[in-house]
């Protein structure tokens, strides 16, 4: 969705990541981690394949949940370490967001993100030709990367929240339903 021009770029703000490159696949990264020297588990195999198949921004928590669904007994351990892992080899995004635990984005594409302060989505969002060398930073600062992160209500909210300062309110609407 086009939500129009801010500062002469585009503002690209998707729900999902299937615009850029995703993780790699469990085989290749099961490859990885061998030339690596690290395990490849059942486990791990898992985790790859959650990751590869996702469009969302996963904690490491909601990740776990999902996994000890399909197979009961991973350890949160495990969930973690291939975390980091992944992380290290560059194959996920750590996003660090004020006040939350951290994210995994598989979208290793150049772009930002979006938080609904409501339903605490994060989704993707793209700024052709934004620069870091565009900010303004102090005297002697050199800017090695840029990362936006902005806050507000996501679509699917918009219209459920009367208080977006405060998420907890809601609508007479969505109270009933």
């Amino acid at each position: 969705m086009v939500t129009g021009a801010r500062n002469s770029h585009d503002l690209r703000i998707r729900n999902t990541c299937r615009y850029g490159r995703l993780v790699q696949s469990p085989e290749i990264l099961a490859d990885e981690f061998r030339a690596r020297g690290w395990k490849v588990t059942a486990q791990r195999r898992l985790l790859f394949s959650l990751l590869h198949d996702t469009d969302r921004h996963p904690t490491a928590d909601a990740l776990f949940a999902v996994a000890s669904e399909r197979m009961p007994g991973i350890s949160r351990r495990t969930v973690y370490q291939t975390l980091a892992e992944l992380a290290e080899l560059g194959e996920l995004r750590v996003v660090r967001l004020e006040g939350g635990p951290s994210r995994f984005d598989p979208n290793l594409d150049e772009h930002h993100h979006a938080r609904c302060t409501v339903c605490d989505g994060v989704f993707d969002i793209y700024l052709p030709g934004f620069d870091a060398d565009q900010i303004t930073a102090p005297d002697g600062f050199a800017t090695v990367s840029a990362h936006l992160i902005l806050s507000g209500v996501c679509a699917a909210c918009a219209g459920a929240a009367t208080d977006p300062i405060h998420p907890t309110t809601t609508s007479p609407s969505r109270e009933s339903s």
